[in-house]
């Protein structure tokens, strides 16, 4: 369970570098809190910020769930593809946002197939007690 509990918590550190990232771009445009529009620039950090907390909300339950029923490394392995998947959505979406579907496809894959591996594990569990 260690190394699926290491990709939650690089999950989580890569949300907060996300946030910094996010209030560096606040301070180098000049935009005032709360403001959250007026610069472009801002406005695509701020995005992959906001896009990355939506899709880790279903993200973390999914990774821990799935790692109780599947082993340590499968889990934690389809966990690293969506953590590697922000950030090639973060470093696309900052420069040409048209060309994010590639993270974005590898953050939302890894999430929805463990879902499906924690469903399927929580069934099973269900059915062999």
């Amino acid at each position: 369970m260690e190394y699926v509990e290491l990709v939650a918590i690089l999950a989580v550190l890569q949300f907060f570098f996300f946030g910094f990232m996010t209030g560096q771009a606040r301070r180098i445009s000049g935009l005032k809190a709360p403001a959250v529009t007026g610069d472009e620039g801002f406005e695509r950090m701020y995005r992959v910020q906001i896009n990355t907390l939506e899709t880790l909300v279903a993200f973390m339950p999914a990774l821990l769930l799935a790692g109780q029923y599947w082993p340590s490394a499968v889990v934690a392995s389809i966990g690293a593809v969506y953590i590697i998947g922000r950030f090639i959505y973060w470093r696309a979406y900052v420069s040409n946002p048209s060309k994010r579907a590639l993270g974005f496809i590898l953050s939302i894959l890894p999430t929805l197939v463990l879902i499906l591996l924690a469903l399927g594990g929580i069934i099973l569990s269900l059915i062999n007690s």
